[in-house]
């Protein structure tokens, strides 16, 4: 995602204050120990979260486009990069939007953005072992071309099961999100096919618990976790209090479980430690939207499978929310007419 234009900006910001007035609080009160600040100035639009395995403290994170083919560890501890990792050999990245890290000790990349609202007829996800050593390495991954079955969509949301190592796209759409499941097995030649197996609501980023119980989903406003039985999410889920963050594009689970970290793009921007409970987070409160807020704008379908759960009214900091958002996706179109057609 591009940054948002001034003006949407300060809507957002406003809106999401009179929305959620205990957001202020959690973005800039007492964060919890394992929050952290990005300070390298080099990640203007980090877009995805993992949590290292083999390095204790680092998270692995991306800028969403105009970078270059990076990835970074940065160090919870004081919020620096300890690790930049140049992925060789795949020419410049289209829209990178996710990070997932999987049992085979590979972190997986998604190439899978579409700000034109998916026009493209493949995607792309990049694959490498996790660095043994921290510093300035290059690898050469393996590279995945992907197609969806039903036809081209942007995505903000890639998970790699932690038991199986199935990879999973997460769509982004108002009112038609899907959940795509990848094949058993990722083939280097020949595109691989996602298939859609739940209905999702406006995704921007997902993962999995560790122990492959459960999967979280965030969007611009609102994050619940949804037991994970059979290879499907089931039910409406439970409600996570996620931070309110302008742009919230990032999520990833702790090593141990306990603990989700929600981060977003922007210079200098905060990733955000939130507990959870085993399996989840607080029960969604009836008559709520996923983001525990009646009413409140795009986000309303209530998870996999489900009807939307909002109703009530639009407060006027909701409708103004939306006004921007559609301001942000429509100059987010026209950056994008820009781009290469690949």
């Amino acid at each position: 995602m591009r940054p948002l234009l001034p003006a949407a900006a300060t809507l957002v910001a406003v809106a999401g204050l009179a929305l959620l007035p205990g957001a202020a609080l959690a973005a800039s009160g007492s964060p919890g120990p394992s929050s952290f600040t990005l300070s390298d100035p080099r990640i203007k639009e980090s877009s995805g979260l993992a949590a290292s395995k083999i390095h204790p403290g680092v998270y692995w994170t991306h800028n969403d486009s105009d970078d270059g083919p990076y990835v970074y560890g940065v160090d919870s501890a004081t919020g620096r990069t300890v690790a930049r990792v140049t992925m060789a050999g795949i020419g410049a990245p289209r829209d990178v939007e996710a990070i997932s890290l999987g049992p085979d000790g590979q972190l997986y990349v998604g190439d899978i953005g579409d700000n034109l609202g998916g026009t493209w007829d493949h995607v792309w996800i990049y694959r490498f072992p996790e660095p043994a050593q921290l510093g300035d390495v290059t690898v050469k991954p393996v590279q995945y071309t992907v197609r969806y079955a039903d036809g081209p969509r942007n995505a903000e949301a890639l998970m790699v099961h932690p038991v199986t190592g199935r990879v999973y796209i997460a769509s982004k759409s108002e009112d038609k999100g899907g959940l795509y499941e990848g094949p058993q097995q990722l083939s280097a030649t020949g595109s691989n096919e996602f298939r859609r197996i739940a209905a999702v609501p406006w995704v921007t980023d997902g993962a999995f618990s560790p122990d492959g119980g459960t999967l979280a989903l965030r969007g611009y406003f609102f994050a619940r976790t949804f037991p994970w039985k059979d290879g499907t999410p089931q039910g409406e889920g439970s409600r996570v209090d996620a931070p309110w963050q302008g742009q919230a594009e990032s999520v990833t689970y702790t090593p141990d479980g306990k603990v989700l970290m929600f981060g977003s793009e922007g210079a200098n921007s905060r990733v955000v430690a939130v507990p959870v409970e085993p399996g989840g987070g607080a029960p969604a409160k009836p008559g709520t939207t996923p983001g525990g807020t009646p009413g409140s704008g795009p986000s309303a379908s209530a998870g996999p499978g489900t009807a939307a759960s909002g109703g009530g009214n639009f407060t006027v900091g909701a409708m103004v929310l939306v006004a921007a958002t559609a301001i942000v996706l429509a100059g987010k179109r026209l950056v994008s007419r820009n781009r290469p057609t690949p």
